[in-house]
Parts: C-alpha cells; sequence; structure tokens
C-alpha cells in the first residue's frame, strides 16, 4: 500500500510541475499544443510551438538535487523514446515538414518555497531510429 501512496505522490508532484513548466512556457510566448501526449512510443510531457517550431518539452521536477541535477535524468533511453513519440507525433498530425526541437525544463522545487526553474533550449538532437532534423 505504501508503494502506490509513494507513486501516485510522485506523479501528483510531476503534474504540478508540468502546470508550472506550461505557465513558464507561456509567458515566454510559447503557445502549448499538448500535455501529455501519450502513444504507443512514449509519453511527452509538453508540445509547444515557439516561433514556428514544434517543441518537445521533457519536465523534471525534484526537490533537491539530492540525486544530480533533475536535467540528468533525461539519459540516452529517454533521449531515444522521446524522438520516436515525437516523430509518431509529427507523422500522425501530418507535420513531418516542420522544425522540431526538444527542451527539457528541470524544476528544483522545496517544500514550502516557490519552484526555481531552469529552461534547456534545444537540450538534446533526436537520436535513434528516425532521428529528427531541424
Amino acid at each position: 500500500m505504501a508503494v502506490f501512496r509513494v507513486g501516485w505522490l510522485r506523479r501528483l508532484f510531476g503534474d504540478r510541475g508540468e502546470r508550472a513548466a506550461a505557465r513558464y512556457l507561456r509567458r515566454q510566448g510559447y503557445r502549448i499544443l499538448a500535455r501529455q501526449a501519450r502513444s504507443r512510443s512514449g509519453e511527452i510531457d509538453l508540445i509547444a510551438l515557439d516561433q514556428g517550431t514544434i517543441v518537445f518539452v521533457e519536465v523534471k521536477t525534484r526537490t533537491s538535487h539530492v540525486k544530480g541535477h533533475p536535467a540528468e535524468a533525461v539519459d540516452a533511453a529517454k533521449q531515444r523514446q522521446m524522438t520516436r513519440a515525437a516523430l509518431a507525433w509529427l507523422k500522425r498530425r501530418k507535420l513531418l515538414n516542420h522544425r522540431g526541437r526538444f527542451d527539457i525544463v528541470a524544476i528544483t522545487w522545496h517544500p514550502g518555497s516557490p519552484p526555481v526553474i531552469e529552461h534547456f533550449k534545444d537540450a538534446f538532437q533526436g537520436t535513434g531510429q528516425g532521428q529528427m532534423y531541424s
């Protein structure tokens, strides 16, 4: 039972981080196209439009840097999964001719404090089969 509660709280905390990231991106002039876009290839936290470029955003929210910076959690396997999911999303909407990029929004949210939001534009290039080019 405790494992279920921890997983549920982790998802709730992650959702809160995604909402904060979406607000932050909107303030930067991005238009949010989708949240938690799921497909067989995986999930993309946020998909946004930034001056004609479709941006696939991975949001990582942590309470501290004890286990490393939140952005460090976007490893090669996660990058491959995001590339596949982004390609599937673009294909489904017949948008393969649009430029795309991958950003990371890292949020450190200490209890009782406002979140510290860091935005890493063009954090990585599409990787693996079906990689994307901008």
